[in-house]
């Protein structure tokens, strides 16, 4: 797989019929592993191992419903009352972030209205802080602790 802008941590990968999987922990159960799928188990690590997230407040392949539309969040990180915080979108580490990836993610936020959107192709990571009120959001260097971002 791609060598990425995140920390490495103890990956369990499994093969069932000659494809490789990858252990979600946040759906405890083995998963396809593609590229996109490295980017997303590397940064949820990255936020629980290194950022403090808690993982009991992140959801990964969230489904979201427009009418008869489905949609499929990435990940999404709740606050202690459950509601939907930061939305968060990867991409392969091919694939460049570029304002159609930002759409996609604004998308979402049109049902969810968090506070925080995050994007990562495993190289490359955005955090950017929504305001509400004066209809613009603010892009914040790096990804941020728990902390910084939800107030215990």
């Amino acid at each position: 797989m791609y060598r990425l802008n995140l920390p490495q941590y103890e990956i369990k990968i499994t093969r069932r019929q000659g494809k490789p999987y990858i252990l979600d922990m946040l759906r405890r159960k083995y998963v396809s592993l593609t590229p996109e799928e490295w980017v997303r188990q590397h940064f949820v690590h990255f936020l629980t191992d290194c950022k403090g997230y808690p993982p009991a407040l992140l959801a990964n392949e969230v489904e979201l419903r427009v009418g008869g539309k489905r949609l499929r969040c990435d990940s999404i990180l709740y606050d202690r009352l459950a509601r939907p915080r930061i939305v968060i979108e990867y991409k392969a580490p091919t694939v460049a972030i570029t304002q159609k990836v930002f759409n996609q993610i604004c998308t979402y936020n049109m049902l969810l209205h968090v506070d925080y959107l995050m994007v990562s192709n495993g190289l490359q990571h955005y955090c950017c802080r929504m305001d509400y009120e004066k209809g613009t959001y603010t892009f914040i260097d790096g990804i941020p602790e728990y902390g910084e971002l939800i107030p215990r």
